[in-house]
């Protein structure tokens, strides 16, 4: 730390209780009160260094030869500045630090101590040591911190922006060309692997340094003078990464509600930071968030996302949350699932996650694709999909998370069917290279909503494409009693054409391999590679066997559905016929035996029938 000190003389003042008193053994004849302490000096040490004590004590009249009495209330640094001054006027000894050289350059603006009043006057002396201050990072810092204390004075000398200016040139600059006396020094000095022999590095390999070296140092300023730091590292050429790094870093310090924690403690302490409160923590928020980088993906989505949810919790503002939405809208294929699954604020919300969050968030990410969403992505240029617009595989990667997350909040049964139909309908098709995802979501939705018509079935199944089903995932809607009969006849049509392509391909692969066994080909293949071709031959023939299983399985089953579907109207119409048919035959059965009757009696003479 840099320290200068003044003065020769010992110590010539003692304190009692809220009064200073000088031990020259002359009678005091002059008094100056700060705030709730007095000082009991002498007119003559003060007249000759202060412009302001002489005027003042000119001007103060006293016909009884009392003593005079000052008031100087609006001094900066208050009394225990004010007790610097009155040693330097003494020539006491006194020792300028980085810590206390602030408040004296002002007070002794404040007090008119200039080359007027003496040769190397206090105004001389303090903007001397503060030129050895702005070289020294530390003691930058530390003079940028007391500032604070006499903030009005400190502006109206520049202070403030030079010690803004000198952190900022320090920061921006490489500190392994330079050698800037950064903060933890003795950190960033040690070796590598370095073994202490007798207090001895044996080691001559330094540590590198990163680029976040900084980010602590300057965490302890307040808001408006982190903000300006900021706004200096920008203009002086730093990259937009460590700007979001240093900012990142002080909203995890000082927005408690970012850690998911109940307590804040300090690492290097047992004691507990004070907690801000809530209207402190949703003002810094703000703030960050409008001095966020613009440029897209140097901040982390899942910090953003912590962010916007911290927004929610704390009731921020409108814009603050809408700036963030679209932050993260700008880069949602690099989120996960996890973070974009925000609970709903409030008792009087339906759903369990903030739905309409994450459509706001998608619906920005698909607004930089309305340019392509027109035309088939096979149309729009290369170049134009890679600059002007997100990459297909980016929308695939929005399009994967969008069915994860709908698989996710499917199960709530207060999800309203058009908010569903809105998430899913908002990814292109195109984006979607199987629609696995989708049919999950839809036969979970299916499930949770047993209650929907036949009409919003039949909508909510036209999200899928049913061509682009996977084996297994046909195999499941074949037999899935929830989806429509329509959808099941179209995946049990698209997997039949499916079989009979793959069933064509083989045969075609198998009669290529039988041609190429030719001896006399040019390969010249030896006898192993005939029977590992024939075994290979073998092995198509049985796959297409199982192929075509597995068709005439899928056709049963189809049958057994539409059987099913239909088996209580035949079962009627049988019914019916068969009593009909009973009914007849009894009929038949009683005229018969009448006429065997009639037969006998017309034998016996009676009359038959």
């Amino acid at each position: 730390m840099a320290f200068m000190k003044l003065g020769s003389k010992s110590e010539a003042f003692y304190r009692d209780g809220q009064s200073w008193h000088c031990i020259s053994g002359l009678q005091s004849d002059v008094t100056i009160e700060i705030g709730e302490m007095s000082f009991h000096l002498h007119k003559f040490p003060l007249l000759s260094r202060c412009g302001l004590l002489e005027k003042l004590i000119g001007e103060s009249h006293s016909v009884d030869g009392s003593v005079c009495a000052l008031h100087l209330g609006q001094l900066p640094g208050g009394a225990k500045a004010f007790e610097l001054v009155a040693k330097f006027c003494y020539g006491v000894k006194i020792e300028l630090t980085s810590m206390n050289v602030v408040s004296l350059r002002c007070a002794a603006e404040y007090l008119q101590m200039n080359e007027d009043y003496g040769e190397g006057n206090l105004i001389a002396q303090t903007e001397a040591f503060l030129s050895e201050v702005f070289r020294n990072w530390t003691d930058t810092i530390k003079a940028l911190e007391t500032c604070e204390e006499v903030l009005p004075h400190a502006e109206e000398l520049h202070i403030v922006s030079r010690c803004i200016h000198s952190l900022a040139m320090k920061a921006c600059a490489d500190p392994k060309l330079f050698n800037w006396p950064v903060s933890g020094s003795n950190e960033t000095g040690r070796t590598s692997g370095a073994s202490l022999w007798n207090g001895i590095c044996t080691s001559t390999k330094p540590q590198p340094i990163s680029d976040d070296w900084w980010f602590e140092d300057v965490s302890f300023l307040s808001l408006p003078l982190y903000k300006r730091l900021i706004q200096a590292v920008e203009e002086g050429g730093m990259t937009p990464e460590n700007i979001a790094g240093a900012l990142v870093f002080y909203a995890k310090k000082y927005i408690p509600q970012m850690n998911r924690q109940s307590s804040f403690k300090n690492l290097n302490s047992a004691s507990t930071i004070s907690i801000p409160s809530e209207a402190d923590q949703r003002a810094l928020l703000e703030e960050i968030v409008e001095i966020l980088p613009n440029q897209n993906g140097v901040i982390h989505t899942r910090f953003l996302l912590r962010l916007l949810r911290t927004a929610m919790v704390l009731q921020s503002s409108p814009s603050c949350r809408e700036n963030l939405e679209r932050r993260v809208g700008l880069q949602l294929d690099q989120a996960a699932l996890e973070d974009l699954l925000i609970p709903n604020m409030g008792y009087s919300v339906e759903t369990l996650y903030d739905i309409d969050c994450f459509q706001r968030i998608l619906d920005h990410f698909v607004s930089i694709d309305q340019p392509s969403a027109a035309a088939s992505p096979c149309i729009v240029e290369e170049s134009q999909l890679m600059e002007g617009t997100h990459s297909l595989t980016s929308m695939t990667m929005v399009a994967n998370l969008v069915d994860a997350y709908l698989s996710d909040v499917a199960a709530d049964v207060n999800l309203k069917f058009p908010k569903f139909q809105s998430l899913a309908a908002a990814v292109p098709d195109y984006a979607r290279p199987l629609s696995d995802g989708i049919y999950r979501a839809i036969d979970i939705y299916l499930k949770a909503h047993p209650w929907l018509t036949d009409s919003e079935r039949e909508q909510i199944c036209r999200l899928m494409n049913c061509q682009k089903l996977s084996l297994e995932a046909s195999t499941h809607a074949a037999q899935n009693e929830r989806l429509p009969l329509r959808v099941i006849v179209q995946v049990l049509f698209f997997e039949q054409m499916r079989l009979r392509t793959s069933i064509s391909g083989w045969f075609f692969v198998s009669d290529n391999l039988e041609n190429s066994q030719n001896p006399n080909s040019v390969l010249g293949l030896s006898k192993n590679d005939g029977l590992d071709r024939g075994s290979g031959i073998e092995d198509m023939r049985e796959r297409v066997t199982d192929l075509e299983k597995e068709c005439q399985s899928m056709k049963k089953e189809f049958h057994k559905l539409v059987k099913t579907k239909r088996s209580w109207n035949i079962f009627c119409r049988r019914k019916s016929n068969y009593v009909n048919a009973k009914s007849s035959e009894q009929s038949d059965t009683k005229t018969q035996q009448q006429c065997a009757n009639g037969h006998q009696h017309h034998e016996n003479g009676d009359l038959g029938c």
